[in-house]
């Protein structure tokens, strides 16, 4: 993947946009943009759907520079640009997925023990070949988290939501669950790190940490 980042100047751009936002139109207008300067097969597209008007873009850079300049134009509120080196989960990775797809033959997967969904189709893992095959398209294929959040909090009316932890630094999982669904986000909880000071197990011999 970071081979295929560096053949082409590529990046991701977060956009939050409102209910009338033209996302896809967007980036049709900005690959007729990059073809306009002579950038042959130009790419973006969403790469990450997080929550309702909320969306990643990928893609060349050209392409996303052009949605920067003209956001007023796709009633975009804002955009920024992430920190990252490539347009990720766009065809611009395609050379990443043949090499994956060999490494992943050699590990042993098993059916999961607990419900495991996928990026790529937003809903559960079925048997190990199913997962073997969505890993090698999620390299190419956009992240469906905010449809994992409605089909992990699909319920009947009248049944309760199970509890929730966000475990880490940050609570944006839960910024993006309360946006998807408010009456799950309400069982929602946050787990911070300790920082060493605030370990009580800091000062152990490592032979004697509780395991």
């Amino acid at each position: 993947m970071q081979e295929a980042s560096e053949a082409v100047p590529s990046g991701m751009l977060s956009v939050l946009g409102q209910p009338r936002s033209k996302f896809d139109f967007a980036c049709l207008e900005a690959q007729k943009h990059c073809k306009s300067l002579g950038i042959e097969s130009p790419v973006c597209e969403v790469a990450n759907y997080l929550f309702p008007d909320c969306r990643v873009i990928s893609g060349h850079l050209e392409a996303l520079r052009f949605l920067q300049k003209n956001s007023s134009r796709y009633h975009f509120r804002r955009t920024k640009m992430l920190p990252v080196s490539g347009g990720f989960h766009t065809r611009l990775m395609g050379p990443a997925v043949q090499p994956l797809a060999q490494v992943l033959k050699t590990v042993a997967i098993r059916k999961p023990l607990v419900a495991v969904y996928s990026n790529v189709s937003g809903s559960r893992y079925l048997h190990p070949t199913h997962i073997r095959q969505l890993l090698g398209q999620q390299v190419v294929s956009p992240v469906k988290w905010e449809q994992t959040m409605h089909a992990i909090y699909e319920r009947r009316r009248g049944t309760e939501f199970p509890s929730t932890w966000e475990v880490g630094p940050g609570q944006q999982l839960g910024s993006i669950l309360r946006s998807c669904n408010l009456k799950a986000w309400k069982g929602y909880s946050h787990v911070d790190v300790l920082r060493a000071s605030e370990d009580p197990d800091a000062d152990l011999d490592p032979s004697e940490s509780p395991r």
